[in-house]
């Protein structure tokens, strides 16, 4: 779905008109015009207001242009998994599982990697395959790059 799409469900699912969306965002009512005619894209200070206001994140507004994984357990994100700041703000890096409260949960690799073996393995994936899967992967990913 496009941008204007995206915004357009977003203002008539909460109700809003395009006057009251503009007042709340600090933007004209021709600019939420504009945005949903696709003639522009909000700039990214407004996307992160768009963003609180709606409760989603702005790659969610953009329309899902890239796929999110949780850089620190791999998990594919969506809006509903995402972490957040302390302040309500998406941290689109990773989950809300490996962070929480402004704080990352796993800071052992040996310790995530039992979690997940213990969750996810089964009789399709038994236990040594997810390990060794889990030991070669995790460790590309952002979080267990910067704590090395």
């Amino acid at each position: 779905m496009e941008t204007k799409n995206i915004i357009f469900e977003l203002r008539t699912k909460n109700g809003l008109s395009q006057d009251e969306l503009a007042e709340k965002i600090y933007v004209t009512r021709q600019a939420v015009s504009r945005w949903e005619t696709g003639e522009t894209v909000p700039n990214t200070e407004t996307l992160k207001l768009l963003s609180q206001l709606f409760d989603v994140s702005i790659n969610t507004l953009l329309g899902f242009p890239r796929q999110l994984i949780c850089q620190c357990c791999g998990m594919p994100l969506d809006d509903s998994s995402i972490s957040k700041e302390t302040d309500g703000t998406f941290n689109e890096e990773y989950c809300k599982w490996c962070y929480t409260d402004g704080k990352f949960v796993y800071t052992s690799l040996e310790e995530l990697i039992n979690f997940l073996v213990e969750h996810m393995s089964n009789e399709n994936w038994p236990p040594e395959q997810a390990r060794a899967y889990f030991e070669t992967q995790l460790p590309k990913l952002k979080y267990w790059n910067q704590t090395k």
